[in-house]
């Protein structure tokens, strides 16, 4: 049985050269096709390297097609709406409908199972609120801050040139413009693309420090200074890790480093782009202070912040300490969940390293709240966020501001292939291949990356009008229910424990993670004392 597909074939020849003699162009055509899939299945025979093609010869090689476009099958064909791998078909459709500026409603109601553990909901009010704009402008800058922004509190996250098209970063960076909000630039700088337009701009200084490097990859204040000084720039956000890769570093082989990457990120053409796992420049809690304060001064008092993925609590801990023992804080930080993408990233790390979104917010902003810094720091999220009620959710449980990466990638035409880091992005978004990303247009698709935010923000200035609150910072844990079980919803002021106002100064602290780490930790070590 395993050899009948070879052996019709072989059959098949002699079959095809008799029909030949009446009908030349048909038999000739089986005798043809017939041959070459025989000499295939000859070839599996013989071949030594794959087992199932020595067993199963011809046939074997329908696995192996069925194999290849099982992702397509399954994402098209098989998965269900609400299956998010990473996105579900309706959070990517909620984001092509905004972008392309259809109507978003839904008729015959929710596809939700609403008595299912952990299905969440925002509370409303009898008495909705009337807001005559959906802008929300949030100003970040600290007392230290001369140059403070006025933010949208939706922005577009990190995402490098490099790892994006230069169609992909121009198209983000004029819709940008367009929507009046900001565009982070991701670690690999300010690329020609990112200036094309003259959008916000949040530069990104990652431990290889590119677009302010030496040569041998130290910082070079003076290249900061020079560049931070541009009006695009309206906030430095020093990377200290990202939740797809926490602690990992990474590398742009020099074969992909052409010459616009190579003059935006301060490194030779073909040459190896190295980001290493941690700064150069800073060792301990008080050093990141001491560069937080620097990079404030260098770029003529802009807002500088940090951004993190959560991973030790007592290294945040050390932090908090060293911004209360300084007096030196940040005027930001990102807080990165373990659900943010990449391009590439171990198996290991995408899946099993970090904190998660929720618990890396509530992290921080339970220490800032207990060493009373709260009101010094605005808290910024990324990762895995696409609706207006995934916005809803952060802010309820401490954010100010939330970033958003893959659904902006949607929005300029990401159909979710999973093949960032090959180079044959399919839509043109995550290559570097001219012949690919030359069918993403600009010009049609910046107006999409607008459309999203704004339909985004409209719908989620619906969304605080409904709870009776003036702005998205209103919305507090009392207004986000979670059921627990089948019998028993809570709301997550009750589900989780929130420190008071200056509690960790008292030193009288039941928190669970406080109560076992923070007495151990210490402004001049990143080290579990």
């Amino acid at each position: 049985m395993r050899y009948i597909p070879l052996l019709i074939s072989l059959l098949l020849v002699p079959a095809g050269l008799v029909l030949a003699l009446w009908l030349p162009f048909w038999g000739g055509v089986l005798a043809a096709l017939a041959g070459i899939i025989a000499g295939v299945g000859l070839y599996d025979i013989s071949q030594s390297k794959r087992a199932v093609l020595k067993n199963y010869p011809i046939s074997a090689r329908l696995r192996f097609l069925f194999e290849h476009f099982r992702p397509e099958i399954r994402q098209y064909f098989l998965e269900s709406d609400h299956e998010e791998t990473p996105y579900s078909r309706e959070q990517r459709a909620l984001v092509y409908r905004r972008a392309k500026g259809i109507e978003g409603l839904r008729p015959f109601g929710t596809l939700r199972n609403v008595n299912a553990v952990g299905h969440e909901w925002i509370n409303h009010s009898m008495a909705p609120t009337h807001l005559d704009s959906h802008d929300f402008r949030l100003r970040i800058g600290g007392p230290d801050c001369t140059q403070p922004y006025d933010s949208s509190p939706l922005n577009i996250s990190g995402m490098s040139y490099g790892a994006l098209s230069p169609n992909a970063i121009e198209a983000l960076n004029w819709g940008a413009k367009l929507g009046g909000f900001a565009h982070t630039t991701g670690e690999g700088s300010i690329s020609r693309f990112h200036r094309k337009h003259g959008g916000d701009l949040i530069w990104q200084v990652g431990s290889g420090y590119f677009g302010c490097r030496t040569p041998e990859g130290a910082f070079n204040s003076e290249m900061f200074s020079e560049t931070a000084a541009d009006d695009q720039v309206k906030m430095i956000e020093i990377k200290l890790s990202q939740g797809a890769k926490p602690g990992h570093g990474g590398i742009l082989p020099g074969a992909k480093v052409t010459e616009a990457i190579a003059e935006a990120r301060g490194v030779r053409v073909g040459e190896d782009c190295i980001s290493p796992p941690g700064h150069s420049e800073f060792s301990t809690p008080e050093g990141l202070c001491a560069f937080i304060a620097r990079l404030r001064s260098l770029s003529g008092g802009k807002p500088v912040g940090i951004k993190l993925c959560v991973g030790h609590p007592w290294e945040f801990f050390a932090m908090a300490k060293a911004f209360h023992e300084t007096g030196i804080t940040p005027d930001f930080i990102t807080i990165d969940g373990a659900e943010g993408g990449t391009g590439a990233a171990p198996a290991e790390f995408a899946d099993h390293k970090g904190a998660p979104i929720r618990e890396g917010l509530m992290l921080v902003h339970n220490t800032l709240v207990g060493m009373g810094l709260r009101d010094r720091i605005r808290l910024i999220v990324s990762g895995k966020l696409i609706s207006a009620f995934d916005l809803c959710r952060m802010f309820a449980l401490g954010a100010d501001g939330c970033n958003i990466a893959r659904g902006f990638m949607f929005a300029v035409g990401c159909i979710q292939a999973q093949v960032c880091h090959s180079g044959k992005c399919p839509t043109g978004v995550t290559t570097q291949d001219p012949g690919r990303y030359r069918a993403l247009v600009v010009a049609d698709k910046y107006q999409r990356v607008a459309n999203f935010h704004r339909n985004t923000m409209m719908a989620l200035k619906e969304a605080v009008e409904s709870s009776g609150l003036q702005t998205p910072q209103n919305f507090t844990p009392h207004h986000l229910m979670i059921r627990v079980n089948s019998r028993e919803v809570r709301s997550a002021a009750s589900q989780y424990l929130w420190l008071e106002e200056g509690e960790l100064l008292s030193g009288t602290v039941d928190h669970p993670a406080f109560a076992k780490y923070w007495d151990r930790a210490r402004a001049d070590t990143f080290d579990f004392a």
